[in-house]
């Protein structure tokens, strides 16, 4: 198990490295390596294990839970069980779906979050957040100000809102580099649910023209992988739509390596696409990591992980699986606040509703995985 102490070393670890090359940014100097690390990357082996999951949200249910008697929020027992399995990746990467734009707070159908939601993600050991979502001008300016603002503060990186153009254009491509291996993520969103976005702030839209120069500002900078993830298709939809696949070949084809989406509240199937000898991760939706959703498969989602690894200036895929999530709430369990279980945790702390809702899940989940997917099993599965 790892504790408090073990995330928050992983956070402090691992956000030198990224700042050491300003996280992102297009200043190419910032990516250059000498001769010397060029020959070492050929002889030596690197590799980083990302963590993908899907959507933080945060309806008025949670956020009453979460309240305490001397009128504060905690969360710990909301993660406390997914933690460790957040923690053991060297980079973990969620959606988070709302606004941080202070008091008064509220769920649905626009989102505005306490601080303390913002602080245990990270505590969690979320150590990048993405914020282009339906969602993310739902506080207008500022809501978009004030969460960029609050990351910023605590050191999580994040990506796909941003103050205005110039802040864009410095630090979007998002790059990051753990052991030697530079990453660049895209992030951006179908739309807003038709709330314009304030001026001078910017969304990254799921535009393909917008899209083709972030590649191809990305790949002048040399980066190993690009990934993409998108906020897109039809809620509630268990199969993506042919928008979604058509994207898919797009991306694939003009240089994006894996596709890590979501969006439509369930799981989406995963796939490993070959193309010309090179795998590609394709998720087309990862479902709702914690919600007050009680709809059938929005109780949950999937955390999904890859490894890449680099020698001989090569990096690849080596290895990629899934992992089940669902959620108990309090008119299920009856306890105070709500709770992210792994598929495979005990369920001895469970009531019999709890379990035949998880039992639910599970089943229609693996149903659906068990018959689409391609490639991609799931991780110590019982």
């Amino acid at each position: 198990m790892f504790d408090k102490k073990h995330s928050s070393l992983k956070s402090l670890l691992l956000l030198p490295l990224m700042m050491a090359f300003g996280c992102t940014g297009n200043a190419h100097t910032k990516g250059a390596t000498s001769d010397t690390d060029t020959t070492q990357a050929d002889t030596v082996k690197h590799q980083v294990t990302l963590l993908f999951a899907g959507d933080l949200m945060q309806h008025d249910g949670q956020i009453k839970a979460a309240r305490t008697s001397d009128g504060k929020y905690d969360y710990e027992d909301v993660f406390k069980r997914v933690k460790p399995e957040i923690s053991e990746a060297d980079i973990a990467i969620a959606n988070f779906e709302v606004t941080l734009g202070g008091p008064p707070f509220r769920g649905y159908p626009q989102f505005c979050a306490p601080d303390e939601y913002l602080y245990a993600s990270i505590d969690a050991g979320f150590d990048v957040l993405l914020t282009a979502n339906n969602h993310c001008v739902d506080t207008r300016d500022r809501g978009l100000r004030r969460t960029i603002d609050m990351m910023d503060s605590l050191g999580v990186k994040h990506l796909g809102t941003y103050k205005n153009a110039a802040e864009r254009e410095k630090y979007y491509p998002f790059f990051m580099e753990f052991d030697g291996i530079r990453i660049c993520l895209l992030n951006f969103t179908y739309g807003t649910n038709g709330i314009p976005v304030p001026a001078p702030f910017v969304v990254n839209m799921q535009d393909t023209t917008e899209i083709a120069t972030d590649l191809k500002i990305a790949k002048s900078l040399n980066p190993d992988v690009i990934i993409a993830m998108p906020h897109w298709g039809i809620e509630y939809a268990q199969q993506p739509n042919r928008e979604q696949r058509n994207l898919v070949d797009w991306m694939l084809r003009n240089g994006v390596d894996h596709v890590i989406a979501g969006h439509p509240h369930v799981i989406q199937p995963f796939e490993v696409v070959n193309r010309g000898g090179k795998n590609h991760l394709v998720v087309y939706s990862l479902g709702n990591y914690v919600s007050n959703m009680t709809k059938i498969n929005t109780d949950g989602g999937a955390m999904v992980r890859m490894t890449l690894t680099k020698q001989n200036g090569k990096t690849e895929m080596t290895d990629c699986d899934y992992s089940l999530v669902w959620v108990s709430r309090p008119a299920t369990s009856g306890r105070k606040n709500f709770r992210i279980y792994p598929v495979t945790y005990p369920t001895d702390e469970m009531n019999a509703n709890e379990r035949n809702l998880r039992t639910r899940f599970i089943n229609s989940t693996r149903t659906l995985l068990d018959k689409y997917n391609k490639g991609v099993k799931e991780r110590d599965r019982k």
